[in-house]
This record gives C-alpha cells, sequence and structure tokens, in this order.
C-alpha cells in the first residue's frame, strides 16, 4: 500500500513543478516549445506552437526503436533537430516537463544544442 501512495506522490510532485514551469514558457512560430516525455522505457519530444495549438514536429524513441538511456537520447535528439531544421526552426524554448533537469533530459537539450538549436 505504501509503494502506490509513494508513487502518487511522486506523480503529484512532477505536475505541480510541470504547472510552475508552463506557467513562465510558451512556444510561438518563430520560438516553439519543446517538450519532453519520458517513461521508464522511452523519450519522445514535440516543437509545439501554443498560440495556435498545433505540433510542428515530433520524434519517439520507440518509433526509431532504441529505449531511453542517456546515449539514446542524443540519438533522437539529432534526429529531432533535423526535423526542426527542416521546418526552418532554429531556435526553441526547452520544457523539461517537470523532469528534473539531469540524465535522459539534460542529454537531450544537450544533444539538440551540438545539433545547432539554440535553446
Amino acid at each position: 500500500m505504501s509503494r502506490e501512495k509513494d508513487l502518487a506522490k511522486k506523480v503529484a510532485l512532477r505536475i505541480k513543478r510541470k504547472k510552475r514551469v508552463r506557467a513562465n514558457i510558451s512556444g510561438t512560430a518563430e520560438k516553439p516549445r519543446v517538450s519532453i516525455f519520458k517513461s521508464n522505457k522511452y523519450i519522445s519530444a514535440q516543437a509545439i506552437n501554443d498560440v495556435e495549438g498545433r505540433t510542428l514536429a515530433a520524434v519517439s524513441s520507440q518509433a526509431m526503436g532504441l529505449n531511453g538511456n542517456k546515449e539514446n537520447a542524443a540519438k533522437v535528439a539529432a534526429e529531432f533537430a533535423s526535423k526542426l531544421k527542416a521546418a526552418g526552426i532554429e531556435t526553441v524554448v526547452y520544457d523539461r516537463n517537470g523532469y528534473l533537469y539531469h540524465g535522459v533530459v539534460a542529454a537531450f537539450a544537450d544533444a539538440l544544442r551540438e545539433n545547432g538549436i539554440k535553446l
């Protein structure tokens, strides 16, 4: 019983952080918001224009046949950077989606920077 309560508390704290971060950032057509999601197995990201409510580009490690570790986060970010460049996007706002900025989330952001996307 305690394990379920711990998990519920962990999720509630992430949602609280997510709301706090999203209160300060939003994406536009010129500078979209890049939102990352990570599960225990996979990671995914999408570039969002919040003004129109449209997704401009998206990528998933599951679709690429990769799991969600730090090494694969760099590969997924490289693919995502190429999709962003194809859409004419060079600068983005990074939304960590309530996750702490370390591990996969930080590796993804660093790989985006290495591939020419300004955060």
